[in-house]
């Protein structure tokens, strides 16, 4: 019997400090998958594209200037332009050859217009997402604002941009999709969640 009341004494202690605890104890650890979601919010909204700022089609380019014809090269080779031939007359020194670059009908369905400069565009390749959350500070769970360091990149890229002659012209197409990139963040506790600033590094503005 005094085995049996023993028994029920500490079931019964035990339930207590569990429905104690479901009411008031608090995590000890900060949820990083909350971190993730914020900064994956905030990043949906940057588009990747091959060019710092918007450019226009057509355009040429010196066929003896490697830097110059390239990329357009591999944009040719991955059907999103059009690539022909003609002779650029220079004033009292002859002429040149050049390459005349323009959008195909396959370029002109990837291509992103610039809503702010008509003619003007860029191929954008997508948006990057968070892969990892690597640490933030201060450690403290009830801190309301923290600095987190995370790492980055696409999900995946478009066919165009897959190929080993696309990512050789424009390295930044395998660097944008190993996502292996770092950034940091600043979150701030909100009513609406977290509130995501001082993104570094900064994406790319584009007003597409």
């Amino acid at each position: 019997m005094r085995a049996a009341n023993f028994l029920t004494t500490t079931f019964a202690g035990v339930l207590g400090f569990g429905l104690i605890c479901a009411a008031g104890c608090k995590s000890n650890t900060v949820d990083k998958g909350a971190f993730k979601s914020a900064i994956d919010n905030y990043l949906s909204s940057q588009q990747d594209c091959l060019w710092s700022t918007p450019i226009k089609f057509p355009v040429q380019a010196d066929t003896n200037n490697d830097e110059q014809t390239r990329g357009y090269d591999a944009l040719v080779d991955a059907g999103l332009l059009t690539r022909g031939s003609a002779e650029k007359k220079r004033f009292l020194i002859g002429s040149k050859q050049v390459n005349d670059y323009d959008l195909s009908d396959k370029g002109r369905s990837a291509w992103t217009t610039d809503q702010t400069q008509p003619g003007y565009g860029n191929f954008c390749f997508g948006h990057p997402t968070v892969t990892a959350i690597d640490n933030y500070t201060p450690a403290d769970p009830d801190a309301v604002q923290y600095t987190v360091n995370y790492r980055y990149g696409l999900h995946s890229l478009p066919d165009w941009a897959n190929s080993i002659e696309m990512k050789t012209a424009y390295p930044k197409l395998s660097s944008e999709s190993s996502g292996q990139r770092s950034g940091s963040a600043q979150l701030a506790k909100s009513n609406n969640g977290w509130l995501v600033s001082n993104v570094q590094p900064a994406p790319a503005s584009q007003s597409m």
